[in-house]
């Protein structure tokens, strides 16, 4: 693996471990009440997934160019698996660390809470006593958690099959579509703008349909309106869904990279 592709599959493995721990500001949502709070500090987060994306497609777009100029010297297939790949390990990385990040950010909105100021928040957990905190907080997913893997009669199934799309499509919407320039190298451009087109529906998916469903239940779990161990138990499904339409997107980014190719040589 060189720099180049290190890069990459690096930036990617940061922007789906963020995904993938927006859950567990979830939780401490529900945990501590303070629902916006708690979003609000993932935002920190969101700042550092957004920055890894303006970097990845650029890295992604330069990769072919250079492909383009000497075909012999990158494998795409191999391109592509090493980077969904990392967008799999990601995902159950985060997965595992949810009992980890859902107690330090309890801790986190009950500090801020009292302080409402970002910058204290984090100069807090840089000190020595912050990163006992830190510590301290490491924790596994219980044994216990895998009773959750049986999915709830009253979860919507088509929830958790949409967000099983969404995950896939997100996956490999900017990979095929840059991808395809190498099959149509005359429309590589036209060819990396449909990732937009991709990603759109992905998202129109998600918070017409997913997103929703998940911020209801998160005000009703905060209200003790439903149980939290029901809500702890659709969030892992959420979170399997999601790993599940990562591996599912190594099967789809050459057949998604010949689609776009098509409807580049089209439009």
């Amino acid at each position: 693996m060189d720099a180049q592709l290190a890069a990459i599959v690096i930036l990617t493995f940061v922007i789906h471990l963020v995904g993938t721990l927006a859950y567990a500001f979830r939780i401490a949502g529900v945990r501590t009440g303070h629902i916006a709070i708690a979003f609000s500090l993932f935002n920190i987060l969101v700042l550092l997934s957004r920055t890894s994306n303006s970097f990845q497609g650029p890295l992604l777009a330069k990769r072919i160019e250079l492909g383009l100029q000497n075909p012999s010297q990158f494998d795409a297939t191999l391109d592509y698996s090493l980077i969904i790949g990392a967008a799999s390990v990601a995902t159950l990385a985060g997965g595992l660390l949810i009992p980890t990040f859902q107690r330090l950010t309890t801790i986190a909105v009950e500090h801020f809470q009292r302080s409402r100021s970002m910058p204290r928040l984090i100069l807090r957990f840089l000190t020595p006593r912050g990163l006992s905190v830190l510590a301290q907080s490491a924790a596994i997913p219980a044994y216990q958690n895998i009773d959750a893997l049986k999915l709830p009669t009253n979860v919507p199934i088509k929830v958790i099959v949409m967000n099983f799309a969404v995950s896939a499509l997100w996956s490999v919407g900017v990979i095929a579509s840059i991808y395809a320039g190498l099959l149509e190298p005359d429309y590589r451009v036209t060819a990396s703008s449909l990732s937009a087109t991709i990603n759109g529906v992905a998202t129109i998916m998600m918070f017409l349909l997913i997103d929703p469903y998940l911020a209801g239940l998160t005000d009703d779990a905060a209200k003790g309106q439903v149980r939290e161990d029901f809500f702890r138990k659709v969030i892992i499904w959420m979170i399997v869904s999601r790993f599940v339409g990562t591996i599912a997107a190594q099967f789809l980014v050459w057949p998604s990279a010949h689609v776009i190719a098509i409807v580049a040589r089209w439009i």
